[in-house]
């Protein structure tokens, strides 16, 4: 992921080419203030002021855009995208105003996976101007760790690993001078052993861990940030079809954005003790590969059926979750791809969010709606919790009816967090399966920037 501080900069007067945005209400009056060249050039382009729509036009010697927004007022994060994709490489600024939110879709919008390309794109970078520069630090932190993302994703599984994402922990421990404990083999079966029951049947060189890592003072209030890390799934003795394991190098998605949330939080210096973990698998098919009918044992003592081996990492988050509560922390957050069925009930776009608390849920919907990254809520139902029941063990894996997917997998997942902790689950997509502006097709940060701004809104006020 290369720096994208330069794809903008303090506007300090330099020459840059005029972007005009224009929404339907002030159309006519933009037109009026148009030289007849320029109205001749926006009837040729068919130009209605409508969403992602622009046009050049002259501009004395030079030239200018017109592009159309829904609201001047009120910019969207991706309302300048579509033109930091297709306008020429060059410098821009907003005529008449400041690009704002809109900063973060023009970063975005110029993401390119390029890793394994023999040719990659030549094409210069569009830079943006600005006169507020002390707000691009922290909105080019936020569109690189969405690109952080991304790039987790895209990755392919042989090069995406386990010791893949312990390579990137690592350089969360350097950069910000953290504390990392990584836990394998033996010790691993001892203290997380269904993390190494669902990664054990993986080659060596992607044996499984569990990744953590401890920053910021130990006198502020605890955030436990988790993430699904299973960085391919084949499905394991339930094995997927072929079209079914298309996508599955995405499965580290939970991962990917547990690590871009965690250098957001240490990037900004927020007053928390933060505690990270990522367990770090494969889940492999070979002559030890863990069955459906096994029970296991997990760190928290409870018993685990397993009625199906596809259901994984729902098992390695439970063991992730109960090594974060037993820090009593004031907050848990954990990100996976965790369920079909969320996809199923909110689609590609919406991360299904469960959460404990009323508060803690109402303000990541607000942060989410305030920074273009919605969350839907459904519902941890007490009486879906039947449908986890065992005869030989504590809990099933799996849901003995085809309803409630998603909701059941969270209830899974609840059993594992201590009573009274405030907990947040995100089941999230990590994928986007067609592009849009600003947001390619492929590897996605769903979830990200709603939960940086409600944590931002919970702890910042901590600060002084």
């Amino acid at each position: 992921m290369s720096d994208k501080n330069a794809l903008i900069q303090p506007d300090r007067g330099q020459k840059a080419i005029a972007i005009h945005l224009v929404d339907k209400d002030g159309l006519d009056t933009f037109l009026k203030e148009r030289t007849p060249a320029q109205r001749a050039a926006l009837a040729a382009h068919k130009f209605e002021a409508d969403g992602y729509q622009y046009a050049i036009m002259p501009d004395g010697d030079d030239w200018a855009v017109a592009a159309g927004v829904a609201n001047t007022a009120e910019l969207s994060s991706w309302c300048m995208s579509k033109l930091a994709q297709k306008l020429p490489a060059g410098t821009y600024r907003r005529a008449g105003g400041e690009p704002g939110p809109a900063i973060f879709g023009w970063i975005t919008g110029q993401y390119r996976f390029e890793r394994y390309l023999s040719e990659p794109d030549e094409e210069g970078p569009r830079v943006l101007l600005t006169g507020e520069p002390a707000s691009i630090s922290a909105i080019t932190a936020e569109a690189e760790a969405a690109m952080l993302v991304r790039d987790l994703v895209n990755t392919p599984a042989e090069d995406m690993g386990p010791a893949q994402l312990e390579a990137e922990a690592e350089n969360l421990h350097k950069t910000f001078r953290a504390e990392i404990r990584v836990t394998r083999g033996d010790a691993l079966e001892h203290e997380f052993p269904m993390v190494h029951m669902v990664g054990r049947a993986a080659a060596r060189s992607h044996a499984p861990r569990m990744i953590e890592l401890e920053w910021g003072d130990p006198k502020h209030p605890r955030l436990a940030v988790v993430g699904k890390g299973v960085c391919f799934d084949s499905g394991g003795l339930d094995i997927k079809p072929g079209s079914g394991m298309l996508l599955m190098k995405k499965d580290m998605g939970g991962a990917a954005h547990a690590l871009a949330l965690a250098r957001l939080i240490m990037h900004n210096q927020l007053p928390v003790r933060l505690h990270l973990l990522v367990p770090a698998v494969e889940n492999a098919v070979s002559g030890n590969s863990f069955r459906p009918g096994d029970v296991l044992r997990s760190r928290a003592g409870i018993s685990v059926e397993i009625g199906n081996t596809d259901a994984e990492g729902r098992l390695i988050l439970a063991d992730a979750l109960a090594r974060a509560g037993e820090n009593e922390p004031d907050l848990v957050i954990d990100f996976a791809t965790l369920t079909g069925a969320a996809r199923v009930a909110v689609g590609p776009d919406l991360p299904a969010l469960f959460t404990r608390e009323d508060a803690t849920a109402d303000g990541l919907l607000a942060a989410g709606k305030a920074h273009d990254d919605p969350c839907w809520r459904l519902p941890l139902h007490e009486g879906y919790r039947e449908y986890l029941k065992s005869e030989v063990a504590d809990i099933n894996n799996a849901g003995s009816s085809g309803f409630a997917g998603a909701s059941t997998a969270a209830l899974f997942l609840d059993k594992f967090v201590p009573k009274g902790t405030d907990w947040a689950h995100l089941d999230t997509f990590a994928w986007r399966p067609t592009e849009k502006p600003g947001r390619s097709k492929g590897g996605a940060a769903l979830g990200l920037r709603a939960t940086w701004h409600m944590l931002r809104q919970r702890y910042d006020k901590l600060e002084g």
